[in-house]
């Protein structure tokens, strides 16, 4: 193998490298919309969130939810997303409160 195509290997190498270390810390979103409707059936969207972390919902909570997104969620009663009353919400779907519960205060998504 010749030095010109050794170093010219390498180099591919090295920015290869550079170039997943630069995209892996870019901030992943959710791609899609979730929509969700409050206690006083104010409509809240959301575009392509982050996938980190514990995401708050509106102060007076969700009583439906619709998660027009590329991942699935986690529905908490809580606005840190602890608790053991969670609902999973997969991709493309929507889900409801039953009449008398405690709204959804959080979610996170699922990895």
């Amino acid at each position: 193998m010749s030095v010109r195509r050794r170093l010219t290997t390498a180099t591919g190498a090295v920015l290869l490298t550079f170039a997943v270390a630069g995209c892996s810390g870019l901030g992943r979103t959710m791609v899609g919309t979730l929509t969700y409707e409050t206690e006083r059936d104010l409509v809240v969207t959301v575009t392509s969130p982050s996938v980190n972390g514990c995401h708050r919902l509106a102060p007076s909570g969700a009583t439906k939810v619709e998660n027009n997104t590329l991942v699935d969620i986690v529905l908490y009663r809580t606005r840190d997303c602890k608790g053991g009353e969670s609902t999973y919400l997969p991709t493309t779907l929507s889900d409801g409160i039953v009449p008398g519960s405690l709204p959804w205060r959080s979610y996170s998504v699922v990895h």
